[in-house]
């Protein structure tokens, strides 16, 4: 190999870590909800049932240098549920489910980031719905489109751990496992 293409290597090799996130580190700081989704799905009578919540805020700290140190919180406006029918969603905002009108917003905190390697972390924090709060574990897999940070997490809640769907909703009509997809999208600071 010739000096001059030691040098263009050399070169390519180091542009392309300065722009990689994980090499020096890549700071997330402000969540976009516009491009970002919550949404879940459940079985209803043997069907699987989809739906999304569409207002939401968040804030996050998040250096991929020093996951330990970051921070996440986002807060839920379960007015916003769209669970396919006017009729669900009504019924859904009713006492016997979300009581939207004594608790019309969920909230996540985290209190620890674990980095697993590979852009996935573990994030564990408390999630308050309906008056109760319960600690929960969300895997998440940071993927990065130029500067963007697209942060990717799948979880199973137990709707019975919050008092969703108490009294005649409690038996096999609806699962109890709520699936619930995350995908909050923060440009790179």
């Amino acid at each position: 190999m010739s000096p001059r293409s030691i040098r263009s290597t050399a070169l390519a090799v180091t542009l392309s870590l300065g722009f990689f996130p994980g090499a020096d580190g890549a700071q997330y700081s402000h969540l976009n909800p516009t491009a970002s989704t919550i949404s879940f799905t459940y079985n209803q009578m043997g069907s699987r049932v989809y739906g999304t919540f569409g207002k939401f805020v968040g804030t996050l700290d998040f250096d991929t240098a020093h996951p330990e140190a970051a921070q996440a919180k986002l807060a839920i406006d379960l007015n916003s549920i769209d669970s396919g029918s006017e009729e669900a969603n009504t019924e859904l905002q009713k006492s016997a489910w979300f009581d939207t009108t004594a608790y019309p917003v969920a909230t996540f905190e985290s209190t620890l980031i674990k980095d697993l390697g590979n852009n996935r972390y573990q994030i564990t924090g408390n999630l308050t719905l309906r008056g109760l709060t319960r600690e929960v574990i969300v895997p998440v897999l940071l993927k990065s489109d130029q500067a963007i940070g697209i942060f990717d997490a799948e979880l199973v809640l137990k709707r019975s751990d919050f008092n969703v769907g108490a009294g005649e909703w409690s038996d096999s009509l609806v699962s109890d496992n709520i699936d619930i997809r995350l995908r909050m999208v923060a440009p790179q600071q």
